[in-house]
Order: structure tokens, then C-alpha cells, then sequence
């Protein structure tokens, strides 16, 4: 068509900017204005908000894992009341029960013969606190008055504690070291730290034969080793205690691992000199 033919007012096509009839925006198509960019204030803002979302989602892991917390400690602490409150008689079969394992294969005269009787055993049942190391000074100011003031004296014999306290392992036997230390007075002899961990053995025997201890706290296998040396002897004993109920990091009582409790049961308990003392009542067990 001739451009003469157009009419006065004719636009051409390609400078027509076509808008929309509601808010007169440029239609799809056509060049979109850029966006703004954010600027220091909202950078700081979305910071803010993400960092009250973040603190917010660690309050709630938190008291998640507080409250799991507390459930366990409630669980351990009615398990540990149940087990340590029990009478010399259910005690002794509670015992029994854990003993067997370690011998399995013995007839039911073999076990009669080796079963730690209820007489063997100190009733704490009055004591209804918590069996805990920090606990442990009340429960035998309150339940034992007599080796308390023992504790306070002088050991007339090198090796010859008037307390052994069993416990699984080495971490839990400083532990108990330490409240047990707050109770010897400034005359009672030496709280012995008895583990294999990183002490050797014949250390652990010349140690004994040289001093006086009051109290002998260790693991099983290491009173085992050191009552077979004889360096660790019995004529001032009056009680064992057996930490029956303190749980490792994987819920583990001593009597729950083999290892410790076959220790217990053959090299200590199963001593014919630890078990003519019990018959004789010249020392008691008590489980902690």
C-alpha cells in the first residue's frame, strides 16, 4: 500500500507501545523494569528474622532433650531404689539370679554351696534416699554409725581395709574415691584407688604392702588380682559394698557385663577366704 494512501494520524506498528487496559502496564513482550536491590536495612531484617528462627528451633531441641533427660533419670533413679531397697532375703535372690550366669553349668548342689545367703547380706532397707555417690556419706552416717567412726581411724595393718567398695569401672571408682575421702577424718588411713587402667599391677601390690588404707574402692577384677596376691588382706574388713546399680553409658549395671560380673562372682565373691568371713559374720555385703 502506498504510504501515501495512510490516513494524517497513522502510527506504525513497530513504535506502538501496547499497555493494558486496568493499570496501563506494558503488556507481555515488552522490556520489564529491573527489580530493586534489597537494601541494607531489609538485609538486616531477614538476618534477624532467621536468626530469632534458628535460636527458637535450638530452644526447642533443648527442652526436647531436657525432658528426655529427666525421663531417663526417673527411670534409672525408681530402678535404682527398687534393686537397693530390697530386703537381705530378696536381696540375696536377686543375687542368685545374676550369679547363676556366671556359673551355668553347675548342678543345683554346686550353686547351693556357692549361694550368698541372706544372712551375708546388711539391711538398708531404712535408708530410703537415693543410692548415689554423692549420697553414699549419708547412707553410711545414717545406716552404718559404726564403720563411720572406723573410717576415722587409724589402720593398725599395711593392706587391710575396714571398707572394699566393688565398682565397674575405673571413672566411677574416683568418683566414689572422692566422697569417700570427705569421710576418713584427719586420722582414718588412705582411700586406695584399685583399676587397671594405665596402673600395673604389681604398682597396685607394693602400694598395699607399704601403706595403711582404710578403704580399698576398685574394680573386680583388680580387688581379684590383688586378694590372689594376697597384698590386699582381710583382718580389719567389715563390709563390701557392691555397686549393683550404677549404669554405664549404655544403661549397664556391673552384674549386666559379663566380664565384671564373672569377676565379681569367681575372683571375689567366690574366694574361700571372702566367703569363711561372710559364714562367720565377720563382714557383710551391701548392695549400693
Amino acid at each position: 500500500m502506498p504510504a501515501d494512501d495512510f490516513e494524517d494520524d497513522y502510527v506504525s506498528d513497530d513504535s506502538v507501545a501496547i499497555y493494558s487496559e486496568d493499570e496501563g502496564q506494558v503488556l507481555d513482550g515488552l522490556d520489564q523494569p529491573e527489580k530493586a536491590a534489597p537494601t541494607v536495612d531489609s538485609i538486616a531484617e531477614a538476618e534477624a528474622k532467621a536468626s530469632k528462627k534458628r535460636k527458637r528451633r535450638e530452644k526447642e531441641k533443648a527442652k526436647r532433650a531436657e525432658k528426655k533427660r529427666k525421663l531417663e533419670d526417673a527411670g534409672e533413679t525408681q530402678q535404682t531404689k527398687s534393686a537397693t531397697s530390697l530386703s537381705p532375703e530378696h536381696a540375696a535372690e536377686y543375687l542368685s539370679t545374676y550369679q547363676a550366669k556366671t556359673y551355668p553349668k553347675s548342678s543345683t548342689l554346686e550353686m547351693e554351696d556357692l549361694r550368698i545367703s541372706a544372712d551375708f547380706i546388711a539391711d538398708t532397707t531404712q535408708y530410703d534416699g537415693l543410692r548415689t555417690a554423692e549420697e553414699l556419706g549419708h547412707i553410711i552416717t545414717q545406716t552404718f554409725p559404726r564403720l563411720l567412726i572406723r573410717l576415722g581411724q587409724t589402720p593398725k595393718h599395711n593392706g587391710a581395709p575396714t571398707l572394699i567398695f566393688i565398682a565397674a569401672a575405673a571413672l566411677r571408682v574416683i568418683d566414689i574415691t572422692r566422697v569417700l575421702k570427705k569421710h576418713r577424718g584427719t586420722k582414718g588411713g588412705e582411700v586406695a584407688k584399685l583399676f587397671a587402667k594405665h596402673i600395673k599391677l604389681q604398682d597396685h601390690v607394693a602400694y598395699l604392702k607399704r601403706t595403711k588404707i582404710g578403704v580399698a574402692v576398685g574394680t573386680p577384677g583388680r580387688i581379684s588380682q590383688l586378694l590372689e596376691s594376697e597384698s590386699l588382706t582381710l583382718p580389719a574388713l567389715t563390709h563390701i559394698f557392691i555397686d549393683s546399680t550404677f549404669r554405664d553409658s549404655k544403661k549397664r549395671s556391673m552384674l549386666d557385663i559379663p566380664e565384671t560380673r564373672d569377676e565379681l562372682f569367681r575372683g571375689v565373691l567366690g574366694r574361700q577366704n571372702i566367703r569363711d568371713g561372710l559364714r562367720a559374720g565377720k563382714f557383710q555385703l551391701v548392695l549400693f
